[in-house]
This record gives C-alpha cells, sequence and structure tokens, in this order.
C-alpha cells in the first residue's frame, strides 16, 4: 500500500507504538502482545491518586450555616416555658420574700444550663433559694458544706472495696446530683475547689481513669463569703469563669423584713412546703426549647462589641473572656423565652449583663484602690456601645 494517500491507513510494523496523538493505526499483535491485539482502553482515570484520601463533595458557598430542620421554637413551647417558669417563681415566691429580680436571674441562668455563684454575707436565703428552687423543679438537691480538711473525694466518691464480692466498687459523691448546692465554697482550699472544674464544664467526673456521667440537668449554686473575712481562700480565676453568673442577694428592706415575720408566725415551723411543678426530664425540654431561640446577627454583634470594650479599656487588666459572650448569648434567649418572645432584644443582653461580665473583669491595682469596680466599667459600656434596632 502506498503511505501517501491520505484515505488509506498503512500498516505499521511489528512492535510498533503509535504516536502520541496521532492517528490510530491498523497494526497487528506484535511480540509478546495477546491474540486479537491490545485491550481497548477504558475511560480517563479522574478519581484520587493511590495514597491521597477521596474529595469530598462540595456543598453550597453562599449563606450561614443552617441549624436542623425544625430548628425554630413554636409558639406553643414557647408560651409552655413562659408558663412553668412563671409558675416556678410563684412557687419559689413563697419562701423568698421580696427578690423577685433574683430569682428571675436565677431561672434564666438555669434554663441556659449554666451555674451560679452567690456572694454574700451569711444569713441572707442563698442556701433556702436553692434548696426551693430544687424543689419546685422536682429535682434532686444534695448540699456540701465546704470546709478547709474537705477532700476532693469527698465531693466526686470513690472506690470502696467490698469483701462480699471481692472487688472495688464505686461509691458516688454527692455530686451526683441535679442541683449541687456548694455552701461556703472558699472556706476549701483550692485543691477540693478544683474538684468541681470538670464537673462544671464536662458534666462528668473521672475518677481512676474512669468517666461517669453526671445527670441531668446539672446545676452548681455555690455560696461565697465575701473575701474579706477571715479564713477565706480567694476562688482561681479559671473557675470563677465558669460560673454563668455571679449575684448577691442583697438585704431585705423594712417591709420585706416584717414580711418574713409575719409568714413564719403563720407558718409555725421553720421547713417551708413547696409543690412540685415540673421535673428533671421536662427541665431538659425546656433547655432544649430555648436553644432554638433565634438571635439577630446584628445582636451577636452588639455582644461581641460588650465583651471586647471590656478588654480595651484602660483600667482592665483582664476582660471578659469568650466564655462571657457565650454567657450572654445564652443568657439572652432565656430571659427571651421566659417572657415569651422568640427572639431576643438589646433589653435581654443589658438586663443580665451585669451578672454575666461582672465577675470575669479583673481591674488594675490603681482603680481598684480608688474604688472602681468592675459594675462601673461595664454600665460605662452599655451607655457607649451603639443599641441595634433589632
Amino acid at each position: 500500500m502506498s503511505g501517501n494517500n491520505p484515505g488509506r491507513l498503512s500498516a505499521a510494523p511489528p512492535g510498533a507504538q503509535p504516536k502520541p496523538g496521532g492517528p490510530p493505526t491498523m497494526m497487528g499483535p506484535g511480540p509478546g502482545m495477546p491474540p486479537g491485539g491490545p485491550k481497548p482502553m477504558g475511560p480517563p482515570m479522574m478519581g484520587p491518586k493511590p495514597g491521597y484520601p477521596p474529595a469530598k463533595p462540595m456543598g453550597p458557598m453562599m449563606g450561614r450555616p443552617r441549624g436542623p430542620t425544625g430548628s425554630t421554637a413554636t409558639p406553643e413551647e414557647i408560651q409552655d416555658v413562659a408558663n412553668v417558669g412563671r409558675a416556678i417563681l410563684n412557687e419559689v415566691g413563697k419562701a423568698i420574700v421580696g427578690k423577685a429580680e433574683v430569682m428571675l436571674k436565677v431561672l434564666v441562668t438555669l434554663l441556659a444550663n449554666g451555674h451560679i455563684l452567690f456572694e454574700d454575707f451569711p444569713g441572707l436565703a442563698k442556701t433556702l433559694m436553692a434548696n426551693c428552687f430544687a424543689q419546685a423543679l422536682g429535682c434532686t438537691f444534695k448540699r456540701i458544706q465546704f470546709t478547709p480538711d474537705l477532700l476532693p473525694a469527698d465531693i466526686t466518691g470513690t472506690y470502696v472495696f467490698d469483701e462480699k464480692d471481692n472487688e472495688f466498687k464505686f461509691r458516688p459523691g454527692p455530686i451526683f446530683t441535679n442541683i449541687l448546692l456548694a455552701d461556703e465554697i472558699n472556706r476549701a482550699p483550692p485543691k477540693t475547689q478544683a474538684a468541681l472544674l470538670e464537673a462544671m464544664q464536662e458534666r462528668q467526673v473521672t475518677i481512676e481513669g474512669v468517666t461517669h456521667k453526671l445527670p441531668k440537668p446539672f446545676l452548681v449554686m455555690a455560696t461565697q463569703n465575701p473575701i474579706e473575712q477571715e479564713g477565706t481562700y480567694p476562688l482561681p480565676e479559671a473557675q470563677v469563669d465558669r460560673f454563668m453568673t455571679k449575684m448577691a442577694v442583697g438585704y431585705p428592706n423594712r417591709e420585706e423584713e416584717k414580711e418574713i415575720l409575719i409568714r413564719r408566725e403563720l407558718r409555725r415551723k421553720d421547713d417551708v412546703e413547696l409543690e412540685v411543678i415540673t421535673n428533671p426530664k421536662k427541665v431538659v425540654q425546656l433547655q432544649s426549647i430555648v436553644e432554638k431561640i433565634h438571635v439577630d446577627p446584628a445582636l451577636l454583634t452588639y455582644i461581641v462589641e460588650i465583651v471586647t470594650r471590656t478588654r480595651e479599656d484602660p483600667r482592665v487588666l483582664v476582660g471578659s473572656s469568650p466564655r462571657g459572650s457565650l454567657g450572654l448569648f445564652k443568657m439572652g434567649r432565656s430571659h427571651a423565652v421566659l417572657t415569651g418572645r422568640d427572639y431576643i432584644t438589646p433589653d435581654d443582653v443589658k438586663f443580665i449583663c451585669l451578672v454575666t461580665l461582672g465577675h470575669r473583669i479583673i481591674l488594675k491595682p490603681e482603680p481598684r484602690i480608688r474604688g472602681v469596680l468592675p459594675e462601673d466599667i461595664i454600665k460605662k459600656i452599655l451607655a457607649e456601645v451603639p443599641v441595634p434596632a433589632v
């Protein structure tokens, strides 16, 4: 055949390979090739190279991350939380006189799944308030009196040898409860105080390498005497930061203290009997409803601006940590639900700002000596930060 005829294909010599990109050739099987010629080539290899993980499918590139389907709270759920919250406050109000704002902030913290630190003088119903909330919530309640000789195992529990079964068995400590009252927590040394750290943050306790989950809900209500009193140990900053709120009960006024005496006379006993409003399972359900509350992006910016300015104030040595932002975020949603709304407003943030950020700010020595308080810093910031219109 003539190789100059473009309409005809010429036969290549045995064993010849076609040039890359050139026309196909009609060649027979060469030496060492199977009969019938080379096998036809499959589709081009587009998969990952050997040793590389397969590529993940690409999702949408626009928009904010969305929550799970049905993540918005319904009006019925919002009303349910508001009604239960109102009933709890009314029931606790039978024993606590004249502290409506404090009780509301305690309930807001509980629905936000946080912990509370009371700092006030003895005899101001801190222990009574914790006990009353436990009764109204239908939750288990245990109290630990912190003393200088208290050991961490006295809180978390330990393994005890059982001679009958010839093995070590775990004996849970008082921390395995729904509401734990850590009374006068600053009277125990730091080693014992640190026993609460993992439980407060992780909702679990690890003993001898074994992790034990705490029951839900789990809330620590700790009380401490003011630092200037003798026989106390200041709480480490790492542990103070784990309390979502820090507040004081305060003394009652004359009318409120008289009402306390009148109720005691009518009751004819010290104990106050309260009705059970809900149960632990219902409390967890209420907390899950709070998680569905929408927060406008403008309010997220408002929260971040408030917390950031606590770090920029020249009088502040250490500003609020990101836990402060999360605290405002969760507490604001909780307060909104208790007022019957499925969205938060700047007023929700302002209502809980002092108790959420005050204990996270450490002042420099000079302003502290002059009598400046963290509350003064926060009030100044709230007055200066522009309020979003939502």
